[in-house]
């Protein structure tokens, strides 16, 4: 396998067919020439090409990088030689969470950008909470069947009632769009104030009092946010949204 390692040169084989064309290939080819690297680059246009390289190399997968004589693999080890990834780093993460909440604020802001005379008003701050409600909600309903899975690990009332974990999605995000409009606070108002207290509840007994680590659902069931402070702020903004309007609006 030619290459010259002074001069940082790779080889990629990677999949390239006229219906496919493999992301991971396409990302290692670039994460090689950001680092440097001239790449020979080899694309697999047919599955016989593709069946017959992974043959020949005693691999199971596409793509795979070459440097010097060693095969260093697919991309998440291209990664790991590169020192763009730490092989023992624990994969949980708050990244989605605060991409969401930054999303929600800046939405909030737009809104009163819009409509209000001072955009740092008190009700910047119910939207940021009602958006962040919806975002929240849309992201468990983008995979319902597997938030109800990871959230009956720890909710103590979906552990009683199961279909819980199916109506909470949308008892939380119907909430956050009546609390946006500022619409039936008759229904909005119990709805969040129920589900936020019931999930507080939960997260504390789970986190604080048994001692538990467990994934949190809180931003759908393929997440690696760790349950606790994330989970428990997102319960306890419920809980506050509708206390305040509660006083604000029927007093």
């Amino acid at each position: 396998m030619p290459s010259d390692t002074q001069t940082k040169n790779a080889v990629l084989y990677r999949m390239d067919m006229p219906g496919h064309t493999c992301p991971y290939g396409l990302k290692s080819k670039d994460l090689l020439e950001r680092e440097g690297f001239e790449v020979e680059d080899h694309a697999l246009e047919t599955r016989g090409d593709t069946d017959a390289f992974m043959r020949e190399h005693g691999v199971e997968t596409t793509p795979q990088t070459f440097i010097g004589d060693m095969r260093i693999g697919g991309y998440e080890d291209l990664q790991v030689h590169l020192g763009k990834k730490d092989p023992e780093a624990d994969d949980t993460t708050y990244e989605p969470v605060i991409a969401l909440f930054s999303v929600a604020a800046l939405l909030a802001l737009a809104f009163a950008w819009v409509a209000l005379p001072w955009v740092f008003a008190w009700q910047t701050l119910g939207w940021f909470v009602s958006i962040s409600m919806v975002l929240l909600g849309l992201q468990k309903l983008k995979d319902i069947e597997s938030f109800s899975t990871m959230f009956l690990n720890y909710d103590l009332l979906a552990k009683r009632w199961v279909r819980y974990g199916y109506v909470y999605p949308f008892v939380e995000t119907g909430a956050g769009l009546l609390m946006t409009a500022t619409i039936l606070p008759w229904l909005s108002i119990p709805g969040a104030l129920f589900i936020g207290m019931v999930g507080a509840v939960s997260v504390f007994k789970a986190v604080h009092i048994d001692k538990r680590e467990l994934k949190c659902a809180c931003v759908g069931g393929d997440s690696n946010v760790p349950l606790g402070f994330v989970s428990l702020t997102e319960n306890l903004m419920m809980v506050g949204m509708a206390v305040v309007m509660t006083i604000v609006i029927f007093t």
